[in-house]
């Protein structure tokens, strides 16, 4: 099983690994693709009036841009140790078993929007893109990754796929047809669909597979998985879609 999870906007600055290696992550068929696009907030980001407006950065977010300048010669961690809010914050990956960190690895991808999806363990630096920005000198996201992404995917063969992602990123890397998935929606009892609520949950869900670690290869173990944990998942009208029930 492989699990998609959204980035966050807030991150950890710093770190202790090595400079960024496009070819050293998951999905290493989208290293071209992670090139350009690194090449471009780079060079988007040498002029700062440019990065302010295109990036849509407010005052307090200038700082930012001299992390895009930097995303080459950055020191690098851990991208689940790199994003904080909500999600990550209701996960809080550090403080989980050495086992458990090393089944984040092997089993979660996280969908950045400069550098596609990625491990959870792969090393990456603090950067500032949004999945909707048009960056100068390549596509429009959506364009530049969603069949580049879904390729990979695909080519990656997982034996089922839990999205986690917002709408937004899921636009930029469709699971394509060939490879079974779910989409996760949180939402009441009621069937009504919560907003912080669905951040947090989506936390505490992964954080219980890893430390669990199921061997979840299907909807149908997942489910059975979830059910000894008192976590219910269940259908939803929409095909290929699946409902995490939370009380408010």
């Amino acid at each position: 099983m492989k699990i998609l999870l959204p980035p966050s906007e807030t991150k950890h600055v710093g770190g202790d690994g090595a400079p960024l290696d496009v070819h050293s992550l998951a999905l290493p068929g989208l290293a071209e693709h992670r090139t350009a696009v690194v090449d471009a907030l780079v060079e988007l980001s040498a002029d700062e009036a440019s990065a302010r407006r295109v990036l849509k950065l407010s005052e307090r977010q200038l700082g930012d841009i001299a992390h895009n300048r930097a995303l080459r010669t950055a020191p690098t961690m851990a991208a689940v140790d790199r994003y904080t809010g909500v999600l990550y914050d209701a996960l809080e990956a550090p403080s989980l078993s050495a086992a458990s960190r090393r089944w984040l690895g092997e089993h979660v991808w996280i969908h950045s929007a400069p550098l596609g999806p990625v491990g959870a363990l792969d090393a990456v630096p603090t950067y500032r893109l949004a999945a909707g920005t048009s960056l100068p000198g390549v596509p429009p996201l959506r364009r530049h990754w969603a069949e580049a992404t879904s390729e990979a995917i695909g080519a990656a063969a997982p034996v089922f796929v839990l999205d986690l992602r917002s709408e937004a990123y899921v636009a930029l890397g469709p699971i394509p047809a060939t490879v079974p998935s779910a989409y996760v929606r949180v939402v009441t009892p009621h069937g009504r669909a919560l907003n912080h609520f669905n951040k947090k949950s989506k936390g505490l869900l992964v954080r219980a597979l890893a430390e669990d670690r199921p061997r979840a290869g299907s909807l149908r173990a997942l489910r059975s998985w979830a059910e000894s944990r008192g976590i219910v998942l269940r259908d939803a009208d929409q095909p290929g879609t699946i409902e995490l029930v939370v009380a408010e």
